[in-house]
Formats: structure tokens, sequence, C-alpha cells
């Protein structure tokens, strides 16, 4: 069941504006089966060019009712429908925003004849309400009022549904008021990531990372990360498309690959903060510093060479750490030396590594 419909507004500031007039057509898939026609007291000013478009003036509104007067019968005639609209994101927040002023929660899943006609009546010059009736000969009157632009939405929907002869596009374009589908399509993101020390990267459609994170079990954090609700948070959330994850091992190697890729990578959702440099020597100007590997026996590497940070990596064998320049040809060398000795000088002095080696 559907429930096709238009809002006029006052126009002005987003979220500010107030209803002018509202129609719902109660569509089953074939005929109208219901209709709610009203103009709307808005109990504000309208905008002279909405008047000018309209013709709907503050005159004839002055004994119109109120929203909270038609507010029941909108929920009546709507209630386990879709809400369908040209440019339904429009309707459907303005609708959204009054009831929440009276403090009702209005949640309907929506369709909107704008997105589908892009899909499935292509490559017309412009898919406004006006020109796009206009070019599948759709009779139109009263352009720009509530009635005359539902009517017309009802008869654009009628022919989707007719042109969606596998009837499926048309119910994949659904949008749920509980995101639904976005849940689904994150929990897929999440089940992909193990619950593992190390760092993961959420990635975009092109595949460029948008944000690093880290912890010591990477899906928890990934699962944290998208039941967020900050701006930041649903961004991302919106924008992930994959996730990729790398193992570290331990605590040490977790912070200094998470700093270093954040200066490598420049996340576009990642805060980076700034930290103060320690430029103080290390105690020795040349060891290596051991600790738990990804994997059993294996052990994780870091070479300081003449007071400075050399690279990092993982070896599993005792004789490449005992051959310097072995070793040096199997470590990634680092670029932000004065980071990663920060980093490294700051959890020597609270934490514990396997073991230090004098070189």
């Amino acid at each position: 069941m559907y429930a096709i419909l238009d809002i006029e507004t006052t126009g002005g500031k987003f979220n500010q504006e107030g209803i002018t007039e509202i129609a719902i057509y109660k569509f089953d898939g074939h005929a109208v089966i219901d209709q709610f026609i009203s103009l709307v007291n808005p109990e504000k000013e309208i905008q002279k060019f909405v008047v000018k478009l309209t013709g709907i003036n503050n005159a004839m509104l002055r004994n119109a009712p109120k929203f909270y007067e038609v507010a029941k019968r909108i929920i009546e005639i709507t209630t386990d429908c879709t809400l369908v609209a040209h440019n339904t994101a429009f309707d459907y927040r303005i609708l959204s925003t009054e009831f929440e002023r009276l403090g009702y929660d209005f949640n309907r899943n929506t369709l909107c004849t704008v997105e589908l006609s892009q899909k499935l009546i292509l490559e017309q010059p412009s898919y406004s309400l006006g020109k796009l009736t206009k070019a599948l000969g759709i009779p139109m009157t009263d352009r720009h009022r509530a009635s005359g632009d539902a009517l017309a939405t009802v008869q654009l929907f009628k022919l989707l549904l007719e042109k969606d002869t596998q009837k499926s596009i048309i119910q994949q374009s659904v949008k749920y008021y509980d995101r639904r589908k976005e849940k689904q399509r994150l929990q897929k993101l999440i089940d992909a990531v193990p619950e593992e020390l190390g760092l993961f990267y959420i990635h975009d459609a092109n595949g460029k990372v948008l944000y690093i994170g880290r912890g010591k079990n990477a899906k928890a954090e990934v699962n944290r990360l998208f039941l967020k609700q900050t701006k930041r948070a649903i961004k991302i959330q919106h924008k992930a498309n994959s996730i990729t994850f790398e193992k570290t091992g331990n605590d040490l190697f977790t912070r200094l690959k998470y700093y270093i890729e954040l200066e490598t990578l420049s996340p576009k959702y990642n805060l980076k903060k700034r930290r103060k440099p320690n430029l103080h020597p290390f105690n020795n100007d040349n060891f290596l510093i051991i600790d738990k590997g990804r994997e059993i026996e294996e052990h994780a590497i870091i070479l300081i060479e003449n007071n400075e940070v050399f690279g990092y990596g993982f070896t599993n064998l005792a004789y490449q750490e005992n051959k310097v320049d072995i070793l040096k040809t199997m470590l990634t060398p680092i670029e932000y030396k004065g980071l990663a000795k920060t980093i490294i000088k700051n959890y020597l002095n609270k934490h514990n590594v396997k073991k230090i080696v004098r070189l």
C-alpha cells in the first residue's frame, strides 16, 4: 500500500518551514482508495516568492486548520503505507519535522519517483515533475498546488510500476525508516573483521581509505563505530564500502603503525592529534626492540640505529635477528622518524617489551 503525497510550504530557513497545503492519495497499486486534501495554517508568514509560485497567500490560510488538527488524519491515512513523492526527501523531512514539534515520531518507509524515474525512464532531459509529466503525456492541473502535483505523481507512479517488469527495482529502492538495508550492509562489513589486535581500514567505493581504527578487538571497535550517531560516524557509515584488517601482534606495533599511517594516508575522517616530539636520545645508540609477533614463534622487530628509528617488521628466525644487514633488508623503513621516536620512547617509559638487544 502506498501513500502518494505532495506538500506546499511557506519557504524559509531549513527545518523552519511550515506546511500550507497537503494532499495524500492512498494507492493500492491499481487505484486510489482514499484521499486527504487540506490547506494548513502554518502560523507564520509565507515567503513572497512562494505566494507567487503557488498562489497560496496568508489570507487564504487564516481559517484553515493548524497542523495539530490534521495530524491524526495524516497518521491514519499513511499507516502501513510506503510514502511516495516526487523528491520524497523534502516532503518526508517537512512532515517528520511537524510531527516532531508535536512530540510524535512519524516513521514511514519511503520511495522517491525522481530516483525511480532515473532508473526506469532513461535519458530524459529533465526529471522535474512538470517537465517529466509533459514528456510522458501525463495531464497536470493546478501545478504547484498539493492536489494537482500529488495526482500527477499518482499517474507517474502507475507508469513506473508498469515499467518495473521484474518487480525488483521499486522494491530495492525502498528506503526503510529503521535503516534496515543500511544495517544489513554494515553488518556484513563488521562480520569480515576478525576479533584480533590490530588496525582496520575503512575504504570508500573507489578503494580510498576514509578512516583508520585500532583496538585489541578490531571487530568490536568497528561495531562501536557503526553504532555511533555523531555526524562524522554517520558519514563514515554511509561511505564505507569495504574494510581491510592488519594484525599487529602487540600494543607497541599497533600504536606505531596507527600514527605513522595517519600521517602517510591522511584519512578524511580521522581526527589527528598533534604529538609533542620527544627530543631526548634513546639510552643506547644501536639496539633491537623485540616483542610478541602476530603468530606463535614470530617476533616483532624495531631497529634503532645511530639513535634513530630505522624500521620495523616481523621475523621468525633468530639467525635474521643476529644479522643486522639481513634484518635491514627485511624491515620497513620509517619515514616519520621523529614521530616514531616519540611513540616508542613514550611506550617504553610505561610498558615492558619481550626484550631489548644491544648491538
